[in-house]
């Protein structure tokens, strides 16, 4: 769980910046919106798989 200590002279919009941040970096809010609804293990091979092919697209041509 993260969490983020407001310091006394510091003011709101910076420690949420800094809650936001630490929230990204943890990686919450991917899983938040990877678990939203459920995935079917056909949807998700297949996902998965399309993913992999625009990578290897990319790497080919970049």
């Amino acid at each position: 769980m993260s969490e983020v200590i407001i310091h006394e002279d510091e003011n709101f919009e910076r420690a949420l910046k800094r809650f936001k941040k630490k929230c990204e970096k943890a990686g919450i809010l991917s899983d938040l919106r990877k678990h939203r609804h459920y995935e079917k293990p056909s949807e998700r091979r297949k996902r998965k798989m399309n993913a992999a092919v625009r990578k290897n697209r990319r790497t080919r041509t970049g």
